[in-house]
C-alpha cells in the first residue's frame, strides 16, 4: 500500500452459531460494551438496532491525553451474516476503513477484521503509529477479546 497508509489485522473465534454473532455485532448499540472504559466512548445519535448500507454513527472518544475527538463513521457496506464495513467520515484519521468478516468455523464462528489507515501526520506518521495509534488500536482489539471470551467464551 501507498506510504503512510498502516493495516491492522484482528482476528477472533467463538463457541457461538454465526447468526447469534451477527445480531450482536451488527447492533451499533455494543460498540460501548466492547470498547475500552478509558476511552470514555459516547454516542452522540439515535443509533438503529442493526447495521445498515448509508447508517452513521457519531460518537466523541477520549484516546490521547483525555482530548475529546468527536467521529463519524458510515457504514458503507452490509452482507447479512457475512459482513460489514465502516468507513470514517469525519474523524482523527485522513483515512479510516473497517471491514468486520464473519464465518462459520467448526465449533463457532470466526471474526476477522481488518482495518486500513493512514494518519494525518504526513512524515511523522511512522512515528505515531509505532509508538501511539498502533499500541492504542492493539489494545483496543485485546480488550474487546476479554469481553467477548467473558461473554461467548473461546473455541476449544
Amino acid at each position: 500500500m501507498r506510504r503512510n497508509f498502516f493495516r491492522l489485522n484482528a482476528t477472533q473465534q467463538f463457541p457461538i452459531e454465526l447468526d447469534a454473532a451477527w445480531d450482536f455485532f451488527s447492533n451499533p448499540r455494543n460498540l460501548k460494551e466492547i470498547t475500552p472504559p478509558e476511552l470514555h466512548l459516547v454516542v452522540e445519535n439515535e443509533l438503529p438496532s442493526k447495521m445498515h448500507t448509508g447508517a452513521l454513527i457519531c460518537y466523541r472518544v477520549r484516546p490521547l491525553l483525555g482530548i475529546p475527538v468527536h467521529w463519524v463513521t458510515e457504514i458503507t457496506h452490509v452482507e447479512e451474516g457475512r459482513l460489514f464495513v465502516d468507513e470514517q467520515r469525519y474523524g482523527p484519521y485522513r483515512f479510516w476503513h473497517h471491514q468486520h468478516h464473519f464465518q462459520p468455523i467448526k465449533g463457532g464462528v470466526e471474526m476477522r477484521d481488518i482495518i486500513h489507515y493512514k494518519l494525518p501526520l504526513g512524515p511523522f506518521s511512522f512515528l505515531a503509529d509505532s509508538f501511539v495509534v498502533s499500541r492504542q488500536l492493539r489494545r483496543i482489539f485485546s480488550y474487546r477479546e476479554e469481553v467477548l471470551v467473558q461473554r461467548f467464551g473461546k473455541v476449544n
